[in-house]
């Protein structure tokens, strides 16, 4: 199996892992669901990522859901980018 993790924001704040599991299973097998939140207060910080079981369902579920309403919001769906991949982006470059 090749797993493809999906990054997903502009979520509604009311939205928990089981919601955001479910529309996305309408679209291929979901690995996981997370929704992140606020240490402090518990509150939704309105993003969350899914795990598709395939890159196949990734691409559909990105093709089918990026920009669409879901519960009020217009949701964004793209590829998660890997945490060591993202910390190099920001480092300056050396000269």
């Amino acid at each position: 199996m090749n797993k493809c993790k999906i990054y997903v924001r502009n979520l509604p704040y009311s939205v928990g892992f089981q919601e955001l599991k479910e529309l996305f299973s309408e679209c291929g097998e979901v690995i996981d669901s997370t929704v992140i939140s606020d240490r402090d207060t518990g509150r939704s910080k309105g993003f969350g990522f899914v795990t598709m079981a395939t890159k196949k369902d990734a691409t559909k579920v990105i093709k089918e859901l990026d920009k669409k309403e879901f519960k009020g919001r217009n949701i964004s769906v793209k590829p998660a980018i890997p945490r060591e991949e993202r910390s190099q982006e920001k480092e300056p470059k050396e000269e």
